[in-house]
């Protein structure tokens, strides 16, 4: 059976580090596919909080985000009480669009790779909008050249 294929990065500019809770181990001892996209989201609202941006708001105080779709792509099994880095990178940016490139490592082990689809959406207008050129100049800090490109072509 062919395997879902997420990208493996040399570089993750966001890490957010958390414990595997009793509350993520499913029936089998061991992480769970459910609290695998939760401990996304929290590192997802993290390197957002990290970047002074939300959810709701990526700098310009109308735009949010909205996951367009997700790939997850399990490498090893997690266990109750281990110690999780949950490393993350922006890529693919488009004008209405970017991916976010998630690694679940405990120690040397990756556990997880994965990517979510996000898309720029206006609450106010309840439609989807540009990813904000403040957004962007904050990752450009960041990550620098896939940004500088991008921005380049806008």
């Amino acid at each position: 059976m062919p395997k879902i294929k997420v990208k493996k990065f040399e570089k993750y500019e966001f890490l957010y580090e958390t414990t595997i809770n009793v509350r993520d181990i499913n029936y089998g001892g061991h992480l769970s596919n459910d609290s695998v996209v939760g401990l996304m989201h929290e590192a997802r609202i993290n390197m957002l909080n990290q970047m002074g941006c939300s959810e709701l708001d990526l700098g310009d105080g109308k735009t949010g985000l909205i996951m367009s779709d997700l790939a997850v792509s399990f490498k090893a099994e997690g266990f109750m009480l281990d110690k999780i880095g949950i490393f993350t990178h922006i890529d693919e940016i488009n004008d209405a669009t970017f991916r976010i490139f998630y690694k679940i490592m405990r120690g040397d082990t990756v556990l997880v790779l994965a990517e979510t689809g996000m898309v720029a959406y206006n609450y106010i207008q309840k439609q989807i909008g540009e990813v904000p050129i403040e957004f962007l100049n904050k990752l450009k800090t960041v990550c620098g050249e896939s940004v500088s490109e991008f921005l380049s072509r806008r």
